[in-house]
């Protein structure tokens, strides 16, 4: 099964048709399951919201299936940092997907910022 995290950057490419939003809505819907932190929905509708384009919050979301950590992320946290400086949103989603994959092996992390992907590469994600 094709398993990959989104990251907000994604979805704001696409609900904003930004250069290579089209190849990004085609790569969503190569894998059969999306997985975020729903710190993306918040990170979303604040652009939608900033841009007044209200009405594509709910359909863009729609196929995502939200990762609620039962725990710290205190050890996703201390291994990130140890391959790479990330802000705090960039820091909390990465974070999330090694809770959901801890080896990075079996999921697609997904994102349009570049030192993102950098440390996901890093950790062993697929890009």
């Amino acid at each position: 099964m094709k398993l990959a995290y989104v990251d907000t950057s994604c979805l704001v490419a696409v609900a904003f048709g930004e250069t290579g939003s089209g190849r990004m809505a085609a790569r969503l819907h190569r894998y059969e399951r999306l997985f975020s932190s729903n710190l993306l929905e918040a990170e979303l509708r604040s652009a939608l919201l900033r841009e007044r384009v209200l009405d594509r919050g709910a359909q863009l979301v729609s196929s995502i299936t939200w990762v609620y950590p039962n725990r710290p992320l205190s050890r996703e946290f201390d291994r990130i940092s140890a391959a790479g400086y990330l802000r705090g949103a960039d820091l909390w989603h990465l974070a999330n997907a090694l809770f959901l994959a801890p080896t990075a092996r079996d999921l697609g992390f997904l994102t349009l910022d570049e030192r993102q992907k950098e440390v996901a590469v890093a950790l062993g994600f697929a890009t």
